[in-house]
């Protein structure tokens, strides 16, 4: 069932909502949080859709918040709020409102959304592209107990992943870093199979994708060893490669969707490492409302540092650096030890590869 108010308010808008729940007989509310959408028209419907697919693990109300930009300066003067209320099939499990901002209203998105969220409810507030610097100290990001954004819908991820450590807050979080979820824990399962030094690591994948960069933080800091990251033709992530005193351990996916892993002294085994869909990042993110201590740790371990570690920038395969050798031969400099505090919930996640690294 949908509703459209035009020139309206948050009262109306919440009147629309409760008469909405009662036309189709579902007075009662049984949502778990209210994700607010801030984005802009040309990505409000995939928004919009990989809210809706992610409702049906976690029921909620969903915010969606349009700034529309005004295109003289009479337009820009007078403010006004139209919405569109979603209940029943046309919004998944929960409930959706629409929020287009015009004129002066759009510096006071806050105000809009505070009536309309759940009473008693967490909140967590998603940027699709265009996320502020500094989620936390956004009027809507102040809301929320979980800010979601996304380098990799931004021009320079690799540069936004240093602006992203110098502003964290705890509650901060990245669908860039939820992307590598299931290759932290392959590769902590891999090492849980074997009683190894880690010596050196190798990140493969495609030259502008933040969460190659993540990936590679995340293994330099919980383990304390060389990481180069070499670039690749992708798509995403390639190939991990870790080198111990047993022999290699390789994580391959050349594919986008079946990987290779390789053990040294047991068989080859493809497992399922598919690139997943923006709905199920959304879902996963929701999972978990707490601070992730493990992000936060990789996240300031610094993209500046793991280039300097590596001596710039490694070349792509095939590629020869200024000393005229070929990309794999490049020699690693070796890491040096910094003390970067670690909460619990990040030694809970890596528990696997510093035990082994230890282990020797």
């Amino acid at each position: 069932m949908k509703t459209d108010l035009t020139d309206t308010t948050a009262s109306k808008i919440n009147k629309a909502l409760v008469k909405a729940r009662r036309a189709i007989g579902t007075p009662a509310v049984g949502m778990v949080l209210t994700l607010v959408i801030v984005t802009d028209e040309e990505n409000a419907y995939d928004a919009l859709k990989a809210a809706g697919d992610a409702s049906r693990e976690h029921p909620s109300r969903t915010l969606v918040v349009i700034k529309r930009v005004s295109r003289s300066p009479r337009d820009r003067t007078q403010s006004r709020l139209d919405a569109e209320v979603r209940v029943g099939a046309d919004a998944g499990t929960g409930e959706t409102v629409v929020l287009r901002l015009h004129g002066e209203v759009v510096d006071h998105a806050q105000s809009v959304v505070l009536p309309l969220l759940l009473p008693d409810a967490p909140v967590v507030v998603w940027w699709p592209v265009n996320a502020p610097l500094d989620p936390a100290n956004d009027p809507l990001g102040a809301l929320a107990q979980r800010r979601v954004t996304d380098t990799y819908a931004c021009e320079q991820p690799v540069k936004e992943l240093a602006a992203r450590a110098d502003a964290y807050t705890p509650g901060d979080t990245d669908l860039s870093w939820t992307r590598i979820t299931p290759w932290r824990s392959m590769l902590a399962a891999a090492l849980d199979q074997v009683a190894c030094q880690v010596q050196a690591v190798e990140v493969e994948g495609e030259e502008f994708n933040p969460s190659c960069e993540l990936l590679a933080m995340w293994l330099a800091d919980r383990l304390n060893v060389p990481v180069r990251r070499t670039r690749s033709a992708g798509p995403g992530l390639t190939a991990v490669r870790m080198d111990t005193d047993c022999g290699p351990i390789v994580l391959d996916r050349a594919d986008g969707s079946l990987a290779t892993l390789a053990v040294q002294g047991q068989p080859k085994r493809a497992v399922a490492l598919k690139r997943r869909d923006t709905a199920e990042l959304i879902a996963e993110e929701l999972r978990r409302l707490d601070p992730d201590d493990t992000y936060a740790s990789a996240l300031r371990y610094g993209v500046e540092r793991l280039k300097q570690e590596n001596g710039g920038d490694a070349p792509a395969k095939g590629e020869r650096d200024a000393g005229g050798r070929n990309a794999g031969e490049r020699e690693a400099v070796p890491a040096p030890v910094e003390s970067v505090a670690k909460g619990p919930a990040a030694e809970a996640t890596a528990e696997a590869p510093v035990k082994r690294a230890a282990a020797k």
